[in-house]
């Protein structure tokens, strides 16, 4: 199977297991779409965008003294984006709904990018 596919594959049981989860999109830190579960969306705006996001938490992270980047979260009237380092070369961004369950979030986002990470790593 084909790392997209089963990228896609991983995105779809998040969905599956976070209800509020309404779609992700998985990126190579260049900013290129790898996988879209986004229903009318090639996700390439948002690969381009959680590409930079990535980047600039990491440095934020260092500059700070914080450790290791695990996951940005931001919040917006009509929802949340969230974005995870799924290994060195993918970033993971989930989209859930306002008044998503942050915990189920936070707790399946980092499972699903840590399995993104395996499929991504076992390609090379």
């Amino acid at each position: 199977m084909e790392l997209r596919q089963e990228v896609l594959k991983e995105m779809v049981l998040l969905r599956e297991r976070a209800p509020d989860v309404k779609g992700s999109v998985a990126s190579t830190v260049d900013g290129l779409a790898v996988a879209c579960d986004l229903t009318g969306d090639s996700g390439e705006h948002v690969s381009a965008l959680a590409a930079a996001l990535l980047g600039m938490s990491r440095r934020m992270m260092i500059l700070a003294g914080r450790g290791d980047l695990e996951e940005t979260l931001i919040s917006g009237s009509a929802g949340y984006a969230a974005f995870y380092a799924a290994g060195p070369t993918i970033v993971l961004t989930v989209l859930a709904e306002p008044g998503a369950n942050l915990g189920l979030l936070r707790l399946e986002g980092r499972k699903t990018a840590s399995a993104v990470a395996a499929v991504a790593l076992g390609k090379q």
